[in-house]
């Protein structure tokens, strides 16, 4: 499919800051924010709050052609709206986010999901976050980025992220989670998380975010593909 609208997917597995990159890049260059990772989030919570087995793929399906999530920019700051209601920190649990992985599995689920995370890209343009983003759902991105780091680090990140938001972390749970979910999503059957051929690896295990934001900066200033008013945005408009 050809993007109407220019797009730079990140993809990637947890704790390598995706999220964190994401929402800055779509702040900087002004442009829409979709974080395929929440759509699934948000989709587990959702299953659970209508009392759905999330092991029935067939009913997972039918609720994921239901859902309307919306990334707000509001003040620099993305809020996710689901349903036309702001929602808070339930998606973020470590426990919501395995279901996420969970249903993420399935074939149907996945495909009932991809043209609806397609009407993301709109005017100006869209920074998309996931496992997939330049290898199924925008695979004729302008610039593609695969982010990755050493288990350890990624760990450390998580715990820390949980920690902040004030959830209970069970330590050796926690690492069992990221080892299944990072099994489920390298071996699935559809849409396996693997990075694009084209795309730019970048190892963020030993840089910060404010420097893994500056690189990748750095290379869309380099990159030919975008117009001179995104250049201009990316030069005078970094935060």
């Amino acid at each position: 499919m050809n993007n109407i609208f220019p797009v730079i997917t990140i993809d990637g597995p947890s704790g390598v800051g995706k999220g964190t990159l994401s929402r800055r890049l779509a702040k900087i260059l002004g442009w829409n924010l979709l974080d395929s990772g929440v759509i699934y989030r948000v989709l587990a919570l959702a299953a659970l709050e209508n009392k759905i087995d999330i092991n029935r793929e067939e009913k997972v399906a039918v609720l994921a052609e239901e859902i309307q999530i919306s990334f707000i920019n509001r003040k620099n700051n993305f809020f996710v709206s689901f349903n036309g209601k702001e929602i808070k920190r339930d998606i973020y649990t470590e426990t919501i986010g395995n279901y996420a992985s969970k249903i993420a599995v399935f074939s149907k689920v996945r495909k009932n999901l991809l043209t609806y995370q397609r009407t993301f890209c709109r005017c100006p343009g869209l920074v998309a976050d996931g496992r997939d983003m330049g290898t199924v759902v925008f695979p004729n991105a302008e610039l593609k980025i695969f982010l990755y780091a050493s288990f350890e680090e990624r760990e450390r990140r998580r715990l820390h992220q949980l920690q902040k938001k004030n959830f209970g972390v069970n330590f050796k749970f926690l690492f069992s989670q990221i080892r299944e979910r990072d099994a489920r999503d390298y071996n699935r059957q559809s849409a396996p998380l693997t990075p694009a051929i084209d795309s730019l690896m970048l190892d963020s295990t030993h840089l910060s975010a404010e420097e893994v934001k500056s690189k990748v900066l750095m290379y869309i200033r380099e990159s030919l593909v975008f117009s001179s008013r995104v250049l201009y945005n990316t030069t005078h408009n970094q935060g």
